[in-house]
């Protein structure tokens, strides 16, 4: 019998909040710089950023340190916590289905966290997100490269996207003006060895605008 989205939802951040410290301790190490810098670049100093699914807080505390504003959340209560104490400032407890944010924010940082979005939620999310992002601002997200759900042993559930698919999907959020692609080897602390497919999007500017 299929899991229902709110089961797969509970498994996952009864999975975070078991292995928060753990799970934080060994990603903080892990090198996104090259990453950093293809989304920073079209960024202006000082921008605001969310941190959507900031898990240990390792990109929050990263974008800090280059002089950003960020505001972080992550759905597990003990995820954010870690990421707290390892950014020194707080981080909301939020799910992704429930982002209500209003053209607050420059850019949209979503590295390996929508993953865990159950596939039939995924395109109200990015509606949720995309509304967050001011007019003209950037949003990257990644998935593991592919076509299709799984579940880990751990009780996680991926889904995983080609540029072909997510495309499609993103064909029907509004405000998409434009969306990127490119693939990158895996982080070292992923489940399971596979490409990473990341994406980096644009929000339409309303006419009249600059």
């Amino acid at each position: 019998m299929m899991a229902t989205a709110k089961a797969v939802r509970t498994r996952a951040v009864d999975f975070y909040n078991t292995h928060a410290e753990e799970y934080g301790r060994s990603t903080v190490v892990v090198d996104m710089s090259r990453v950093y810098e293809r989304f920073l670049s079209e960024l202006a100093p000082g921008s605001h950023i969310l941190d959507a699914g900031c898990g240990s807080g390792r990109d929050t505390k990263a974008f800090l340190d280059r002089g950003y504003v960020v505001t972080a959340f992550d759905g597990s209560p003990q995820m954010a916590s870690f990421a707290s104490r390892y950014t020194g400032q707080e981080c909301l407890v939020l799910r992704f289905q429930d982002v209500e944010f209003h053209e607050k924010f420059d850019g949209i940082w979503a590295c390996a966290s929508l993953l865990h979005v159950p596939k039939r939620e995924m395109k109200d999310v990015y509606v949720r997100l995309v509304a967050a992002l001011k007019p003209g601002g950037v949003m990257y997200a990644s998935f593991i490269a592919g076509d299709g759900v799984r579940v880990s042993q751990d009780g996680r559930l991926y889904s995983s996207y080609t540029a072909k698919s997510l495309r499609e999907m993103l064909k029907e959020t509004p405000a998409v003006l434009s969306v990127a692609f490119w693939h990158s080897d895996e982080i070292p602390s992923s489940v399971r060895r596979a490409p990473w497919l990341n994406s980096l999007l644009r929000k339409a500017v309303r006419s009249g605008q600059r």
